[in-house]
């Protein structure tokens, strides 16, 4: 038994040896022949960049819009009215207590004076207001949530702050946060429908691209066949070669996508400097280039097996 242990053991090295080595085989040779043919390689690759580069572009710009709403959650406020009979030396221990609230970072009270001097100051009806026989203003405290507080909590606190017997009016203005969540969460949802149909468009390029490589070696594959080669023998090469479209096309879109980011960092940054705001353009991580490329080269890998199991079979010899 020991005997034939070792008799097989040499062959199925032997075996595995010269399967690996056919592979390393075909993914050279196909990649020399991409090399072969550059004009036609380009136009494919192109296409199939310029293809990726929507939906990998339309990710990228949802990741700036997500970085940018997710700092104006962080700075959602609360705005207190408190009753009008309420002293200013209540309004200040109220201000206090609130720091006890583990959801609230910070408290600010204007008094009713500094919010009609305000009011007096940019409303533009400083003179009507002079006619007033008292300050019709209540005493006010913004309060500010902690930035990790989701939309539910802060209406909880929203809710709580409201019950207090010293406030009148709780007001908490972020329904356009909440309608631009919505519009982020459409957004999404299209680059989804919009990823799944340039998906399929890359599949059909390069399924079309590796069957017109297989009709121009019809005579080869039917040589192949005669001496009697395996079907899995001739349609490694045709798989490497939609790996290598998917690869390069991938880096393509990665490319194109960057350099439209350094096109327009230097806009972004001068409406940086117009508003005094510090939001970052934010590029494809290496993650995010990773996932890119490997999606990509499996459509390369899906869109030419599709077209070798469909159209190598057809090809018998007579």
């Amino acid at each position: 038994m020991s005997d034939n242990l070792h008799q097989h053991r040499p062959g199925i090295v032997a075996r595995f040896t010269s399967w690996l080595l056919h592979h390393v085989q075909s993914l050279i040779f196909s990649l020399g022949k991409i090399y072969r043919s550059p004009g036609p390689t380009m136009m494919t690759v192109a296409v199939i960049g310029i293809t990726l580069t929507l939906p990998s572009g339309f990710f990228l710009f949802l990741k700036n819009i997500e970085n940018i709403s997710g700092d104006f959650r962080s700075t959602s406020q609360i705005t207190l009215y408190l009753k009008l009979d309420l002293s200013l030396d209540q309004a200040g221990k109220l201000s206090q207590s609130l720091l006890d609230n583990n959801n609230i970072v910070d408290t600010q009270l204007i008094p009713r004076d500094q919010a009609l001097s305000e009011f007096k100051q940019y409303s533009g009806f400083g003179e009507s207001i002079d006619q007033l026989n008292e300050n019709p203003l209540p005493h006010t405290l913004i309060v500010q949530p902690i930035h990790t507080l989701d939309t539910f909590a802060i209406k909880t606190l929203l809710s709580q702050l409201q019950a207090l017997p010293e406030v009148d009016i709780a007001k908490l203005d972020t329904e356009w946060l909440e309608r631009l969540y919505t519009l982020i969460d459409m957004a999404k949802r299209a680059v989804i429908i919009i990823s799944l149909l340039f998906s399929f468009a890359v599949l059909l390029i390069i399924g079309n691209t590796i069957r017109l490589d297989i009709q121009n070696r019809y005579q080869e594959i039917i040589v192949t066949k005669l001496i009697g080669a395996t079907d899995a023998f001739i349609r490694r090469p045709f798989l490497y070669g939609g790996v290598w479209y998917g690869l390069f096309g991938g880096i393509l879109s990665w490319l194109l996508v960057e350099l439209s980011a350094l096109a327009l960092s230097g806009p972004f940054s001068r409406l940086n400097l117009l508003y005094q705001s510090e939001f970052k353009l934010i590029t494809f991580s290496f993650a995010d280039f990773l996932v890119l490329i490997v999606l990509s080269t499996l459509l390369g890998l899906a869109g030419s097996w599709l077209a070798v199991a469909r159209h190598l079979n057809e090809i018998e010899p007579k």
